[in-house]
């Protein structure tokens, strides 16, 4: 067995991680495939032992839950507020969102190139592990067992959504007030981008005629701007004096 795939799958690590996700698998292997990234598969020669099929079966497992739990916690709500209300829960982000909480990048088996370029915090990479995890534990177990951790790994998000069941969109409130006032639109300039290029940080700002109207950062140009725009929505300096703009930006 290839050293660094043994390594990763000692006692120790696949106790602090069934740990960490409150559930104790009784086929140790099927966590192990779960955490196993294909590029790892094709460096070993193990071309059907990864963990893309168990992806495959978590998305639809948690496609079931969430969908579920949406029809019956939003009863009055119609299809197309419910397919919304999904979109959010199980968005590539929300699913990355999840990984991380379970620090799951540091378990996964990954080939020596994706290890050097960063896979262990790729989006992707990590969105597709948890779903890969949802599989194990339905196979593993059972629905209700796959239901039980799928409900716990999203219950601030259901929370989040119970209280504010409408997407929040900073740009388009943004360019919809500015554009009730001008027909020019907001836009966002890069000020700075720093870091290796699978862990990039940009610092965007909000321009609108000239006016910096707000700054945010994210790991990414879209996450910056909708930082920028909720700034902008924060400080409304377009209806402030020229002078009070200037002393608050500076």
């Amino acid at each position: 067995m290839d050293e660094k795939r043994s390594a990763r799958t000692d006692r120790t690590e696949v106790t602090a991680l069934q740990e960490r996700i409150g559930y104790q698998f009784r086929d140790p292997l099927l966590l192990e495939e779960a955490l196993t990234h294909p590029s790892l598969g094709h460096e070993t020669q193990r071309r059907h032992f990864d963990n893309q099929r168990l992806e495959f079966l978590g998305d639809a497992v948690l496609q079931l839950v969430i969908t579920e739990q949406l029809f019956r916690q939003f009863a009055g709500e119609a299809e197309g507020q419910l397919t919304k209300l999904r979109s959010r829960l199980v968005s590539r982000d929300a699913l990355r969102r999840h990984a991380i909480a379970l620090e799951l990048g540091g378990f996964l088996m990954l080939g020596r190139g994706e290890e050097a370029s960063g896979g262990r915090q790729r989006s992707s990479t990590l969105a597709d592990a948890f779903e890969a995890l949802i599989g194990a534990i339905y196979l593993d177990s059972d629905l209700e067992t796959a239901r039980q951790f799928i409900l716990q790994q999203a219950a601030a998000e259901l929370e989040q959504i119970k209280r504010q069941p409408t997407d929040v969109n900073p740009k388009g409130q943004l360019q919809e007030l500015l554009q009730a006032i001008s027909p020019s639109s907001p836009v966002y300039e890069v000020v700075a981008q720093s870091g290796p290029e699978h862990a990039k940080h940009f610092v965007v700002r909000a321009v609108w005629e000239g006016m910096s109207l707000g700054e945010g950062s994210g790991r990414s140009k879209k996450e910056a701007e909708t930082a920028a725009a909720a700034e902008a929505m924060q400080q409304q300096r377009w209806k402030k004096p020229s002078d009070e703009i200037a002393a608050s930006a500076d």
